[in-house]
């Protein structure tokens, strides 16, 4: 297993779950503090902390430290990286054209 398919794993599987998702939805317009994040799930601060450090591990985000706050912005380098591996695991360059075309045609 190469050290990329393990990341790639850990992305999936943080994306996998609906409030981490909506998460990253929320940090795609701007970053935000942990606060904003508690208010607009209406969860405990621990709850918080466990979803941050799975999207953190992921590296599907980022964090920095201001006050007694955190604050957290997409890791926009790492998601580009990711979907250009997950564009070449599913559409591999030695097709000449792009499979979802199959389907226009039809």
């Amino acid at each position: 297993m190469e050290p990329s398919d393990t990341n790639q794993m850990k992305i999936l599987k943080a994306l996998a779950d609906p409030k981490r998702l909506r998460i990253i939805a929320m940090l795609s317009s701007k970053e935000l503090c942990a606060c904003k994040l508690l208010e607009a799930f209406s969860i405990t601060q621990p709850t918080l902390s466990h979803d941050m450090k799975v999207l953190l591990k992921a590296r599907l985000v980022k964090s920095r430290s201001m006050g007694k706050w955190k604050y957290y912005s997409l890791d926009n380098e790492n998601i580009s990286n990711f979907y250009q591996q997950l564009g070449q695991l599913l559409f591999p360059a030695s097709k000449t054209e792009h499979p979802a075309s199959d389907f226009q045609k039809r």
